[in-house]
C-alpha cells in the first residue's frame, strides 16, 4: 500500500468533505470517540479554510483520499492556561494539529501513523520546536496513537464545547 501525503487543493475539497461525512456517519453508528457531529465538525468550511490557508494535508492511496490533517500555528484560547513542556509561547515555531481524520474503510491500516509521522517530519523540516494538539478526553484510540508517537500529556482543559457534551480535552505535546 503506497500512501502519499500532500497539500490539499481546491480540487480535493469534495473528496475531503466526503471523508468527513463518511467518518461522521461511521462514528454515529458506533462509539463516537472524538464526539464529532456531522454538519458541525468537521465540515466543508473546515476543509475550505484549511485548503485556502495551505494547512490541510491529505493522505492518498492512488487518487483516493484516505485521511487528512491540518497543521497550523493556531492554538485554541484555552491552550494559554496549560503548563507546556516547551515554554515558548510564540506559536510561529510551534505546530498545532487539528482535524486529524482517517477514512473508516482504512482504519487500522497505518494511515493515522503515516499522518503523524508526516506531521513530525514536516514540523522538523520547518524548524518547529514542538507540536501540540488537543483530544477529547474519551477518545481512547487517538490518545493511544498520540502517546505511541511520543506525545506527552500536559493538561486537561475546557475548550468551550460543553453544549455538544464535550467538556474536557486533554492537551498533548511533542517537543522536537
Amino acid at each position: 500500500m503506497n500512501i502519499t501525503i500532500e497539500k490539499g487543493t481546491k480540487f480535493d475539497i469534495e473528496k475531503i468533505v466526503q471523508l468527513y461525512d463518511d467518518l461522521n456517519d461511521f462514528l454515529e453508528s458506533g462509539i463516537n470517540y472524538p464526539g464529532w457531529i456531522k454538519g458541525i465538525y468537521p465540515n466543508r468550511e473546515d476543509a475550505e479554510a484549511g485548503v485556502a490557508k495551505g494547512t490541510l494535508y491529505v493522505a492518498k492511496i492512488a487518487e483516493e483520499i484516505v485521511g487528512s490533517i491540518i497543521l497550523n500555528h493556531e492554538p485554541e484560547p484555552a491552550y494559554s492556561k496549560a503548563g507546556w513542556k516547551n515554554k515558548n509561547a510564540d506559536y510561529s515555531g510551534i505546530f498545532v494539529i487539528h482535524t486529524f481524520a482517517v477514512h473508516p474503510s482504512h482504519l487500522k491500516n497505518g494511515i493515522g501513523m503515516e499522518l503523524m509521522n508526516f506531521a513530525n517530519c514536516h514540523a522538523i523540516h520547518e524548524g518547529a520546536t514542538s507540536i501540540r494538539l488537543d483530544v477529547y478526553e474519551n477518545n481512547a484510540p487517538a490518545i493511544r496513537l498520540y502517546e505511541k508517537c511520543g506525545f506527552e500529556y500536559v493538561d486537561t482543559v475546557d475548550l468551550g464545547l460543553g453544549r455538544y457534551g464535550l467538556h474536557h480535552f486533554k492537551l498533548y505535546e511533542k517537543v522536537l
